[in-house]
């Protein structure tokens, strides 16, 4: 029986690890992928103390962090979450007195024709991951938010050409990274254009767009954002807003007793959805759950 499991690894679930067992805990945290999705961002120039370091590197130092202090973690699906008399049990096998949903976001898809035909063969939701399969290659990434932009930095150091695809007029990330992109005579921006059809045979070859351009590609990474991802929320009658998220209050808890929730995946931080704000909302979850525990024994 542990004090609380964590579920999922990224910023919020991470930092709540570690605040739980510093308050001497028993904490389990069971994730897919152990870092969170910040492991994908080409460059983090935002966290405080560090000027600047890969998303890959600081989600190590974050996993790291939690290990030294104590957090079990186990890398695996989370298939379910049922509510027992006195506690939760998570995939059949693990039991705690408290739960901490900490799940993030999930990506959003594009919805048109050929999407799921070339998923991995040539479509990709995370740059970080597939990007070096198209070195000296030419590859599209969609979108115009700061994980788009990110992607195609990152993908200009491996690829011989990138197109960012965006249907508004103009980038919608950083001031910072969008003066990169403009220096990067690698990169190109199409503004003002969506994608209709993405063609080839086995592998994905081009991509139709909606203003009537065909554009030649061997890969199309898809960076249009994402949405809480709350689908065990749900099945344990935790309270959603009207945008999907976690309902929380200011100790991070659900309405469902012993159920709290961090991270991009609750209303709290004004949604701003950042590593900063996520680590903050992991912390208040970690030491709400020992205050309640207290208070319980």
């Amino acid at each position: 029986m542990y004090d609380a499991i964590i579920l999922g690894g990224g910023p919020a679930g991470l930092s709540a690890g570690v605040y739980a067992a510093r308050s001497n805990l028993k904490v389990l945290l069971i994730a897919k992928l152990i870092g969170g999705t910040i492991t994908e961002a080409h460059k983090v120039e935002n966290w405080l103390g560090t000027k600047s370091i890969t998303g890959m590197e600081l989600g190590q130092k974050f996993r790291e962090h939690a290990e030294a202090q104590g957090v079990e973690m186990k890398e695996e699906e989370i298939k379910g979450v049922r509510k027992k008399d006195s506690y939760f049990e998570v995939n059949g096998k693990y039991q705690a007195k408290k739960i901490i949903i900490a799940l993030g976001t999930e990506r959003r898809k594009l919805g048109v024709s050929g999407e799921e035909k070339f998923l991995g063969k040539g479509v990709s939701y995370c740059a970080t991951c597939d990007g070096a399969f198209f070195r000296d290659r030419t590859v599209g990434v969609v979108g115009g938010s700061n994980a788009a932009a990110d992607a195609a930095l990152s993908l200009a150091d491996i690829a011989k050409k990138v197109y960012i695809i965006y249907r508004g007029n103009e980038l919608r990330a950083e001031p910072k990274r969008i003066e990169i992109i403009k220096k990067n005579n690698k990169i190109e921006c199409i503004y003002n254009a969506n994608i209709k059809e993405m063609k080839g045979d086995m592998m994905l070859k081009s991509v139709m767009l909606d203003n009537g351009d065909e554009l030649e590609l061997d890969g199309l990474f898809i960076e249009i954002g994402s949405v809480p991802a709350t689908t065990i929320a749900k099945e344990l009658g935790v309270e959603l807003c009207q945008d999907g998220c976690i309902k929380v209050d200011e100790k991070q808890e659900t309405n469902v007793k012993g159920i709290f929730a961090a991270g991009d995946i609750t209303s709290n931080s004004n949604r701003f959805r950042q590593v900063i704000t996520a680590a903050a909302e992991g912390a208040i979850a970690g030491r709400s759950v020992y205050e309640e525990i207290k208070e319980e024994s």
